[in-house]
Parts: structure tokens; C-alpha cells; sequence
């Protein structure tokens, strides 16, 4: 919830490229070899329509540290990390330079459990750390969920992002906001009222404060 896939798209839009989001789990299948297949596909699309950022969500999953034995899946989480491995050193071979190149990025909060072959260099070589939004740009979050709201005079962003607790995430604040126009709306429906106009204190009430 702190805006790892949103990170991902921005890196494609400001680079121009296409976009192929994947849920690890999704690729994972119970038949032999087609687990493998799903990762090589992956790139065969990223290949056809490059350039292009394949991003591949909660990568532990799909991908963790090799050897441990206690899966349960038979060898398949192993050979999906070498395919993997294998596509990535592929794609790091084509270059940047050539105007149809393909660009892997993962996403994972157990970044301890990804096997540590996929974080050699030409692979996933750098980490950025995505953390709980602070200061200005929790207020810009906030200001962006409140986005086509009928706001009172008392609603101030700014104020209400201090107000949230500590580690609050992107997540947390689409909640919040949607909670806060959802008591605007009951008070409204119950007053007959036909325009829901968001108070602060829906705001307080959605933070529990």
C-alpha cells in the first residue's frame, strides 16, 4: 500500500515505454514445466511490444531463495528462479542503447526471501526502498483522493496528514478518504440533502480521532 506499483508505471511513463504488470503467484502452475513457460511468455510479450517495463509484483513468491527443500512444490519454484534468472540476463544482454530494449522491475516486502541470484548485477541490482508516505507528500495524497469531493471550508490537507498516525500508508489514506465521504454521504441521505459536502470532522472520525 505504499505505491510500489504506481512507482513502477511512472518509471514507464516517463520513459515512454510500454507496461506489463505481473502478480507473481499468477505465473506459478501445479503442471510440470509450465511455470517455467509463464516467465519465458512474459518476456516474449515485453520482446514483441519493446521497449517496455515489465514489473513483477510480490516477486518473493515467485522467486524465493533456492534450496530450502520445505516448499512443497517439487523442484518447480527452483526451476522458476533459473528461468528467471536466465530471462533477466537476456534482457540485460539487449542493452538500452537500441530503442527496443525490455526492463525488469519487481517489487517485494520480504526482500530477505528473493533467491540472492536475482540481485547480481544485470539482474535486479538496485533497491529502492518505498516507505510510508511523509510531510508534503502525505498531504499531496491525501489532496489527490479528495479529488472531485464537494469539500467544506474547514477541510485542510496539510492539517489532516498531521493528524494521521505515523505510518500511515498511500493505502491507509484512500481509506481514509473514502471513509470520510462515506459519513458525508449517510449525513446527507438522512437529511435529504442531495450534495455530499465532506466536513473535517469525517475526516477525524474516518482516523478514528
Amino acid at each position: 500500500g505504499t505505491g510500489k506499483t504506481l512507482l513502477a508505471k511512472a518509471v514507464a511513463t516517463e520513459c515512454q515505454t510500454n507496461f506489463i504488470s505481473v502478480k507473481g503467484p499468477e505465473l506459478l502452475n501445479m503442471y510440470v514445466g509450465e511455470s517455467e513457460r509463464s516467465v519465458r511468455k512474459v518476456f516474449e510479450r515485453a520482446r514483441a511490444c519493446a521497449p517496455c517495463v515489465i514489473f513483477f509484483d510480490e516477486v518473493d513468491a515467485l522467486a524465493p531463495a533456492r534450496g530450502g527443500g520445505g516448499d512443497g512444490s517439487g523442484g518447480v519454484l527452483d526451476r522458476v528462479v533459473a528461468a528467471l534468472a536466465a530471462e533477466l540476463d537476456g534482457a540485460a544482454a539487449g542493452g538500452l542503447s537500441s530503442g527496443s530494449f525490455v526492463v525488469a522491475m519487481a517489487a517485494t516486502n520480504r526482500p530477505d526471501l528473493v533467491d540472492p541470484a536475482l540481485l547480481r548485477a544485470g539482474r535486479f541490482e538496485r533497491r529502492v526502498y518505498v516507505g510510508a508516505p511523509q510531510g508534503a507528500a502525505r498531504a499531496e495524497v491525501l489532496r489527490a483522493q479528495m479529488r472531485g469531493m464537494h469539500l467544506a471550508d474547514d477541510v485542510d490537507a496539510v492539517e489532516l496528514a498531521e493528524l494521521a498516525p505515523a505510518r500511515v500508508s498511500g493505502a491507509d489514506l484512500y481509506g481514509v478518504a473514502a471513509d470520510a465521504w462515506m459519513r458525508a454521504a449517510k449525513r446527507a441521505s438522512a437529511a435529504g440533502e442531495t450534495q455530499v459536502v465532506v466536513h473535517r470532522d469525517d475526516f477525524l472520525g474516518a482516523m478514528a480521532l
